[in-house]
């Protein structure tokens, strides 16, 4: 007698650098997954990994269960339309959760939208980059009804391992810009501290060491010190991604009345890394920025 898979079937839309092995997290946990990119080149890696694949958006809207991770706002917004995009195909009772970084009130509209519809919205950004996501040990912030993110935590659970229930739809949102904030703030300084260190000619390893043991480690210093050190300019998360979610968390602090100079000091050090065309490259490279101001190589 054949088992049935007591996992719902997932439609996922946007296979890239973070959510292909997303998906194949969810596949290794039993969820069977059924995935939609407009790239065609990763259609055919999809193929490739036997992934099934399939060629519109209409194909993924029948599932219990929608995950999409999209570059930015206007994506979402695109593929969340009523006009174009996937809403007319969805039945009520579906359960969308979106995990790109977006605007927070964008967040909120897409979700009032689709509860008219009776379709139920999570806005859920992750941290931790590709390496997060390959080993499935995220952070997702998830903003939303409570009873909605209960109903998601099995899937939650398999691409994650930090799952924070952030409050109303939005808060997701917020949560992730304030998180970026610091994420930009903490590469900043450590850049300052090391371009400090190098023009008096002090041991930038052994400084890195030093620092992990003391008051200022972070996460940056942890995982991306020995990049900057060895100008190894890699992407796991783009500056133009980096500048992308400062933006967010700017414009979400001039709709408050926010001051926040030192996100816009971090900010103006992006623009200038972007300004020479570095906006491919890590956001590690920020160090970039520090050699140019203090004509150091």
């Amino acid at each position: 007698m054949k088992v049935k898979n007591p996992k719902p079937t997932i439609g996922f839309i946007g296979a890239g650098n973070m959510g292909l092995p997303m998906v194949k997290n969810l596949i290794k946990k039993g969820f069977q997954v059924k995935v939609y990119d407009i790239n065609p080149k990763i259609t055919k890696r999809l193929d490739k990994d036997n992934i099934k694949s399939v060629n519109n958006l209409r194909a993924v809207a029948n599932n219990k269960f929608i995950i999409s991770i999209l570059p930015d706002t206007q994506d979402v917004e695109n593929v969340f339309s009523t006009d174009s995009g996937i809403n007319s195909y969805l039945k009520p009772g579906t359960i969308v959760i979106d995990m790109s970084t977006i605007s927070a009130t964008s967040a909120s509209e897409i979700g009032k939208i689709l509860q008219k519809q009776q379709i139920e919205f999570l806005d859920a950004p992750v941290s931790g980059g590709v390496k997060g996501a390959l080993n499935a040990s995220l952070s997702i912030m998830v903003g939303g009804k409570k009873d909605t993110y209960k109903k998601s935590l099995d899937i939650l659970n398999a691409i994650g391992e930090n799952i924070i229930y952030a409050g109303r739809l939005g808060m997701g949102q917020v949560f992730k810009m304030c998180n970026q904030i610091m994420v930009g703030s903490h590469i900043q300084a450590m850049c300052e501290a090391f371009a400090l260190c190098k023009s008096k000619g002090g041991d930038l390893k052994l400084l890195k060491e030093t620092l992990i043991g003391s008051s200022a480690n972070s996460w940056m210093l942890e995982n991306l010190g020995n990049d900057v050190i060895d100008k190894n300019e890699h992407a796991g998360f783009r500056i133009d991604l980096q500048l992308k979610d400062l933006k967010l968390a700017s414009e979400a602090a001039f709709e408050g009345g926010v001051p926040l100079p030192g996100l816009s000091l971090v900010l103006a050090l992006y623009l200038e890394a972007k300004a020479h065309n570095e906006g491919k490259n890590g956001n590690q490279s920020l160090f970039k920025t520090y050699d140019r101001m203090s004509n150091q190589k």
